[in-house]
Protein backbone atom coordinates (compact mmCIF):
# COMPACT_ATOMS: atom_id res chain seq x y z
CA UNK A 1 0.00 0.00 0.00
CA UNK A 2 1.70 3.48 -0.90
CA UNK A 3 0.92 6.69 1.08
CA UNK A 4 -0.87 9.14 -0.94
CA UNK A 5 -0.55 13.16 -0.94
CA UNK A 6 -3.91 13.41 -2.64
CA UNK A 7 -3.27 17.59 -2.88
CA UNK A 8 0.46 17.07 -4.23
CA UNK A 9 -0.72 14.66 -6.60
CA UNK A 10 -3.18 16.69 -8.05
CA UNK A 11 -0.88 19.67 -8.98
CA UNK A 12 1.94 17.84 -9.53
CA UNK A 13 0.41 15.44 -12.22
CA UNK A 14 1.63 15.98 -15.69
CA UNK A 15 0.39 14.72 -18.83
CA UNK A 16 3.29 12.42 -20.32
CA UNK A 17 3.86 12.78 -24.01
CA UNK A 18 7.45 10.64 -23.95
CA UNK A 19 7.80 7.31 -22.60
CA UNK A 20 10.81 4.78 -21.60
CA UNK A 21 10.82 1.69 -23.34
CA UNK A 22 10.44 0.40 -19.63
CA UNK A 23 7.09 -1.49 -19.38
CA UNK A 24 5.10 -0.93 -16.22
CA UNK A 25 4.83 -4.49 -14.58
CA UNK A 26 0.84 -5.63 -14.47
CA UNK A 27 0.28 -5.36 -10.66
CA UNK A 28 1.39 -1.96 -10.80
CA UNK A 29 -1.22 -1.07 -13.55
CA UNK A 30 -3.66 -3.54 -12.18
CA UNK A 31 -3.22 -1.35 -8.41
CA UNK A 32 -3.74 1.92 -10.67
CA UNK A 33 -6.84 1.29 -12.40
CA UNK A 34 -8.36 -0.46 -8.62
CA UNK A 35 -7.77 3.19 -7.83
CA UNK A 36 -9.49 4.59 -10.73
CA UNK A 37 -12.32 2.43 -9.62
CA UNK A 38 -13.04 4.14 -6.73
CA UNK A 39 -14.86 7.18 -8.61
CA UNK A 40 -18.18 8.53 -7.90
CA UNK A 41 -20.71 6.27 -10.21
CA UNK A 42 -24.17 5.89 -10.21
CA UNK A 43 -25.92 3.35 -9.06
CA UNK A 44 -22.48 1.59 -8.53
CA UNK A 45 -22.81 0.49 -12.05
CA UNK A 46 -19.07 1.17 -12.45
CA UNK A 47 -19.37 1.46 -16.32
CA UNK A 48 -15.88 1.69 -17.00
CA UNK A 49 -13.79 -1.40 -19.18
CA UNK A 50 -10.15 -1.34 -20.51
CA UNK A 51 -8.70 -2.95 -23.15
CA UNK A 52 -5.31 -3.20 -22.31
CA UNK A 53 -2.60 -3.38 -25.40
CA UNK A 54 0.96 -4.12 -24.15
CA UNK A 55 3.62 -5.72 -26.51
CA UNK A 56 2.57 -7.96 -29.27
CA UNK A 57 -1.17 -6.83 -28.84
CA UNK A 58 -0.11 -3.67 -29.76
CA UNK A 59 0.77 -4.22 -33.40
CA UNK A 60 -2.99 -5.02 -34.34
CA UNK A 61 -4.60 -2.27 -32.49
CA UNK A 62 -1.85 0.12 -34.24
CA UNK A 63 -2.67 -1.51 -37.58
CA UNK A 64 -6.84 -0.56 -37.02
CA UNK A 65 -5.76 2.92 -35.53
CA UNK A 66 -3.58 3.49 -38.97
CA UNK A 67 -6.41 2.09 -41.31
CA UNK A 68 -9.01 4.46 -39.56
CA UNK A 69 -6.92 7.61 -40.16
CA UNK A 70 -6.49 6.07 -43.95
CA UNK A 71 -9.99 5.39 -43.96
CA UNK A 72 -11.70 9.18 -42.64
CA UNK A 73 -8.52 10.47 -44.88
CA UNK A 74 -6.13 12.06 -42.35
CA UNK A 75 -3.63 9.37 -44.07
CA UNK A 76 -2.95 8.53 -47.61
CA UNK A 77 -2.52 4.96 -49.35
CA UNK A 78 0.88 2.77 -48.25
CA UNK A 79 1.11 3.10 -52.10
CA UNK A 80 2.23 6.74 -52.00
CA UNK A 81 5.81 7.63 -50.68
CA UNK A 82 5.00 9.58 -48.59
CA UNK A 83 2.25 8.75 -46.94
CA UNK A 84 4.03 5.51 -46.70
CA UNK A 85 7.12 7.45 -44.87
CA UNK A 86 4.57 9.13 -42.36
CA UNK A 87 2.63 5.98 -41.63
CA UNK A 88 6.17 4.10 -41.06
CA UNK A 89 6.67 6.96 -38.82
CA UNK A 90 3.18 6.99 -36.99
CA UNK A 91 3.91 3.00 -36.70
CA UNK A 92 6.92 3.70 -34.70
CA UNK A 93 5.77 6.03 -32.70
CA UNK A 94 2.87 4.37 -31.37
CA UNK A 95 4.21 0.64 -31.16
CA UNK A 96 7.18 3.03 -28.52
CA UNK A 97 4.70 3.38 -26.33
CA UNK A 98 4.42 0.62 -23.57
CA UNK A 99 1.01 0.24 -22.93
CA UNK A 100 -2.14 1.71 -24.80
CA UNK A 101 -5.42 1.53 -22.38
CA UNK A 102 -8.92 1.96 -24.51
CA UNK A 103 -11.33 2.76 -22.14
CA UNK A 104 -15.03 2.32 -22.82
CA UNK A 105 -18.48 1.96 -21.53
CA UNK A 106 -21.98 0.30 -22.70
CA UNK A 107 -23.97 2.76 -23.88
CA UNK A 108 -27.35 4.24 -22.40
CA UNK A 109 -30.36 5.01 -24.38
CA UNK A 110 -31.23 7.71 -21.92
CA UNK A 111 -29.69 10.60 -22.10
CA UNK A 112 -29.29 11.79 -18.55
CA UNK A 113 -28.14 8.19 -17.60
CA UNK A 114 -25.33 8.05 -20.76
CA UNK A 115 -24.42 11.54 -19.04
CA UNK A 116 -24.04 9.75 -15.90
CA UNK A 117 -21.97 7.08 -17.33
CA UNK A 118 -19.89 8.84 -19.47
CA UNK A 119 -19.16 11.26 -16.34
CA UNK A 120 -18.56 8.49 -13.96
CA UNK A 121 -15.64 7.04 -16.37
CA UNK A 122 -13.92 10.73 -16.63
CA UNK A 123 -14.09 10.10 -13.65
CA UNK A 124 -12.12 6.71 -12.95
CA UNK A 125 -9.57 7.65 -15.90
CA UNK A 126 -8.54 11.02 -13.61
CA UNK A 127 -8.27 8.79 -10.45
CA UNK A 128 -6.19 6.15 -12.17
CA UNK A 129 -4.12 9.23 -13.67
CA UNK A 130 -3.65 10.30 -10.25
CA UNK A 131 -2.44 7.43 -8.61
CA UNK A 132 -0.58 6.09 -11.60
CA UNK A 133 1.53 9.83 -10.71
CA UNK A 134 1.97 8.46 -7.06
CA UNK A 135 3.64 5.19 -8.99
CA UNK A 136 5.91 7.12 -11.04
CA UNK A 137 4.00 6.21 -13.99
CA UNK A 138 2.99 8.25 -16.67
CA UNK A 139 -0.44 8.97 -18.74
CA UNK A 140 -1.77 10.92 -21.90
CA UNK A 141 -5.54 11.15 -21.39
CA UNK A 142 -6.20 11.39 -25.49
CA UNK A 143 -9.46 11.67 -27.49
CA UNK A 144 -8.42 10.76 -31.30
CA UNK A 145 -10.82 10.70 -34.92
CA UNK A 146 -10.34 7.12 -34.67
CA UNK A 147 -12.63 6.77 -31.75
CA UNK A 148 -15.81 7.53 -33.74
CA UNK A 149 -15.12 5.25 -36.32
CA UNK A 150 -17.33 2.57 -36.33
CA UNK A 151 -15.13 0.39 -38.32
CA UNK A 152 -12.19 0.84 -36.12
CA UNK A 153 -14.50 -0.37 -32.89
CA UNK A 154 -15.20 -3.19 -35.06
CA UNK A 155 -11.70 -3.93 -35.98
CA UNK A 156 -11.08 -4.20 -32.35
CA UNK A 157 -13.74 -6.67 -31.46
CA UNK A 158 -16.56 -3.92 -29.89
CA UNK A 159 -19.74 -2.96 -31.52
CA UNK A 160 -20.01 1.16 -31.68
CA UNK A 161 -23.89 0.80 -31.61
CA UNK A 162 -23.65 -0.51 -27.99
CA UNK A 163 -20.60 0.80 -26.43
CA UNK A 164 -18.65 4.09 -26.26
CA UNK A 165 -14.91 4.82 -26.31
CA UNK A 166 -14.07 7.40 -23.96
CA UNK A 167 -10.49 7.61 -24.19
CA UNK A 168 -7.22 6.25 -25.37
CA UNK A 169 -4.64 6.34 -22.26
CA UNK A 170 -0.95 6.00 -23.41
CA UNK A 171 1.12 4.50 -20.58
CA UNK A 172 4.97 4.14 -19.55
CA UNK A 173 7.83 5.51 -17.48
CA UNK A 174 8.11 9.12 -18.02
CA UNK A 175 10.88 9.92 -20.93
CA UNK A 176 10.23 13.66 -19.63
CA UNK A 177 8.24 15.69 -17.64
CA UNK A 178 6.68 18.82 -19.01
CA UNK A 179 7.28 21.44 -16.96
CA UNK A 180 4.33 23.20 -14.86
CA UNK A 181 2.44 25.66 -17.06
CA UNK A 182 0.05 27.38 -14.65
CA UNK A 183 -3.96 27.52 -14.26
CA UNK A 184 -5.53 30.33 -14.54
CA UNK A 185 -7.26 31.89 -11.35
CA UNK A 186 -10.22 29.67 -9.65
CA UNK A 187 -11.67 33.07 -9.09
CA UNK A 188 -11.86 34.27 -12.80
CA UNK A 189 -14.11 31.03 -13.25
CA UNK A 190 -16.58 31.01 -10.07
CA UNK A 191 -19.48 33.08 -9.66
CA UNK A 192 -20.16 33.33 -6.15
CA UNK A 193 -24.21 34.00 -5.76
CA UNK A 194 -24.82 35.10 -1.94
CA UNK A 195 -28.66 36.49 -2.78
Amino acid sequence: MISIDILTAIKARRSIHQFKTEEVETDILQEIFTYGSYAPTHYMKEPWNIKLYQQEGKRSFVDAIIASYQRIGMLGSADDAKAAKTIESMRRFLTAIPHHALIYFEKETSDVRYEEEYAAVCAFIQNAQLAAWEYGVGMLWTITPYMHDKTFAADIGLDAEAVKIAAVMQIGYPEKVPRHKGRTPITEKMEIISE
